[in-house]
Formats: C-alpha cells, structure tokens, sequence
C-alpha cells in the first residue's frame, strides 16, 4: 500500500511541476502571440483596403457578436468601405476569412486567414483563384450551388466552400443592417 501512495504522490508532484511550467510559458509567450496576430490582421486589412485607417466597431447580436472596422481613406477621411472576419466550421475545422466590402455592400476581396481543411481539397480555399471568384458579389450573390445558389464549390469540397459563403453573407447582412440604422434618422429619412 505504502508503493502505490508513494508512486501517486510521486505523479502528483511530477504533474503540479509540469503544469506550473506550462502556465509560467503560456504566461510569457500569449502577449507575443496576441502581438503578432493584431500584426497580422493589420496587414490584411491593409492588403484588402490600401492607403486606409481602420476603426472598429462592435455590433452586439443575440448569440455573440462582431468586430468590423471601417476602412478611412487616409488622407481625405472618406469612408472606402468596411473589413470583418467571419467564421464559420468547415469540414474539419474552423474557416476563418477576413473581407474587405465597400460602401455598397459589394465585396472587394477575400482572404481566408485560418483553416485546416483537407489538403488538395479544402485546404484549396486559401488559393488566389478561389479568393477571385468572390470580387464584386453582393451578400445574396453568395448561395452555393448545391444549396441553389450560382457560386461555383470548391471540386470536393462542398462544405468548405458553403463555410466560407455563409459566414461572409450573414457578417455583410449584419454590417449592412448596422450602417444603414446610423445613417438614417428616426423619422426613416436619410443624414445627410
């Protein structure tokens, strides 16, 4: 009986070290990596909207919320549109796209910043060539064609395709509706 106390306490002491180290790593090396992701994102957004400063803004839904920023011209202060991230599951991970709209709700450009889909199938959503597809589609533009939309899927990868859309419609739907309820006033009419 006194072995098996002996070796328990002997893992309990191994495994109260091991975690105090992870928690003392984990404690120095999170602010880098916040760091470098804000880096990152800043230079996207900058990617998808040149020449712009980015101000955010927090639209509140029932279920969470969302971060999208409003892209100022840099020099006149004129707005050249809005970028968001929206997220959505895949087939075997999370897809997160950051996107670049313009005043009218059309898309610029994508970017799909995180995913670890399928290699060669999923994981093609990251391409040039998927991200161009997308320019110049309004919110209802964005149905995938099995669903009975016109957006032509990823060959084989049906529900990557259909994350990255979905996720994109319903942040622009939101963005939209958020925009339009501050620049109208009470009576319905237009600020001018």
């Amino acid at each position: 009986m006194k072995l098996f106390l002996r070796l328990g306490l002997t893992l309990l002491g191994f495994c109260a070290v091991a975690t105090a180290l992870l928690a003392y790593v984990n404690s120095m090396t999170k602010p880098l990596i916040d760091e470098h992701q804000r880096t990152a994102a800043e230079q996207t957004m900058s990617k998808l909207i040149p020449e712009a400063v980015f101000e955010p803004v927090t639209i509140h839904t029932e279920k969470d919320s969302l971060v999208y920023y409003i892209a100022k011209d840099q020099k006149t202060g004129e707005i050249k549109g809005y970028t968001f991230t929206a997220v959505k599951p895949g087939y075997s991970s999370m897809v997160k796209t950051m996107a670049a709209i313009d005043t009218n709700f059309k898309i610029i450009n994508i970017q799909v910043i995180e995913q670890s889909e399928t290699p060669g199938l999923g994981a093609n959503c990251t391409k040039p060539e998927f991200s161009a597809k997308f320019s110049g589609l309004f919110a209802d533009d964005l149905v995938v064609d099995r669903d009975g939309g016109k957006f032509v899927s990823l060959t084989g990868a049906t529900i990557t395709t259909r994350a990255v859309t979905n996720s994109l419609r319903e942040a622009i739907k939101l963005i939209q509706k958020d925009v339009e309820s501050k620049t109208t006033t009470p009576s319905g009419e237009a600020q001018k």
